[in-house]
């Protein structure tokens, strides 16, 4: 053996004793050791994510528990390469602690955790989990009170996912009425699905390609400040998020914000979008309840829920606000005040709401 040789191999030795050191809190002898808890936290991190699906449920909770009301899904593939990128309306994340929300045990909830039909939510391991997993991550952007982007790679060839990403799950109803999964690969638009079903009345979900949800943003989320003060507006990133894509005045802007919240297009794909070529989509609910579904997909009616639909106190006063606001649209471009709040009304499988409006004389 060589003089350099030797030198190689006493520095892997090394190496390898101070590795050992960074991960064994204590020697307990006989081949057990006590793991430090930073090296017990990555392994358990390594095994909660076991492919792209697991990456979208957990980002959809992460925006539930920001107390987002919508969540825009953009998912594509290049190569061996998933890219999952989340833009929602929730509470935002503070500029200073975009690298640290994926750090572990890092959590906005103090007093409580969430449990739901994938376990408990609130360790502050969520992000952390991904991170270990994941080739590269990162808020693309965040403004308190107006939202969050954040992008996930994975390498497919490492972290897996189902082959079929294009099939939708077909949908039934069960003894009471009530809408269930029953079968369909489980990949990624069925773990939007399934999401979808069990926060039906919190958020609403969409998914689709980059170039969809920016479409779909832009005829969605309507600005929540008046065209007066947009027009005084200097700089559009103190917008929230998904509201941002409305205002573009031409497909090179467009491409801008979309680019700046992590949606990767082109200017002759923002030109489609402006042209109408790529179109909206529905939510992931209106899909899946809508009576003209495609061929081979079952679909199930709200209405013939045997129970009927009631709507709860708070619900019709949070429908009733959000109406307010989208009716804001409309009083801005033909000089209308409401009168009075709108009003809901439900007979049969039919939601009416009604705007009493006072007119320019």
């Amino acid at each position: 053996m060589t003089e350099h040789q030797t030198e190689d191999l006493t520095s892997f030795v090394a190496k390898m004793g101070g590795d050992r050191a960074l991960r064994v809190e204590e020697n307990l002898g006989q081949g057990f050791v006590r793991l430090r808890v930073a090296e017990a936290e990555r392994r358990q991190a390594a095994h909660d994510i076991r492919c792209s699906e697991d990456i979208v449920i957990e980002m959809l909770r992460n925006s539930r528990d920001a107390q987002a009301r919508h969540i825009f899904v953009a998912t594509n593939k290049d190569g061996d390469e998933r890219i999952i990128t989340m833009l929602d309306d929730g509470v935002g994340i503070p500029h200073d602690l975009w690298a640290s929300v994926f750090d572990a045990r890092v959590t906005s909830k103090l007093e409580s955790v969430h449990m739901d039909r994938w376990g408990v939510h609130g360790r502050g391991m969520a992000l952390y989990s991904i991170a270990e997993n994941a080739v590269s991550h990162g808020v693309i952007d965040s403004v308190v009170g107006g939202g969050t982007s954040i992008r996930v790679t994975s390498d497919t060839t490492r972290l897996s996912e189902r082959s079929d990403q294009s099939s939708w799950p077909v949908t039934g109803s069960d003894d009471e009425g009530r809408m269930t999964i029953e079968r369909g690969p489980h990949n990624i638009l069925r773990t939007c699905c399934e999401f979808a079903l069990e926060e039906r009345g919190t958020c609403e979900v969409y998914v689709g390609s980059p170039a969809e949800m920016v479409a779909t943003m832009r005829v969605r989320m309507r600005p929540s400040i008046s065209n007066k003060d947009l027009l005084f507006l200097d700089d559009l990133s103190s917008l929230p998020i998904c509201e941002r894509f409305r205002v573009a005045s031409d497909a090179r802007e467009l491409m801008q914000i979309s680019q700046q919240c992590g949606l990767d297009i082109s200017e002759r794909t923002a030109h489609r979008i402006i042209a109408g070529q790529i179109k909206p989509l529905r939510s992931v609910m209106a899909r899946l309840t809508h009576s003209g579904s495609s061929k081979g997909k079952r679909a199930v009616d709200l209405g013939a829920d045997r129970r009927g639909l009631t709507l709860s106190k708070d619900d019709s006063q949070e429908f009733i606000r959000m109406m307010e606001r989208d009716f804001a649209y409309l009083a801005d471009r033909y000089y209308l005040t409401l009168s009075s709040q709108p009003r809901i009304r439900v007979a049969g499988n039919r939601l009416s709401v009604y705007f009493e409006y006072e007119g320019e004389d």
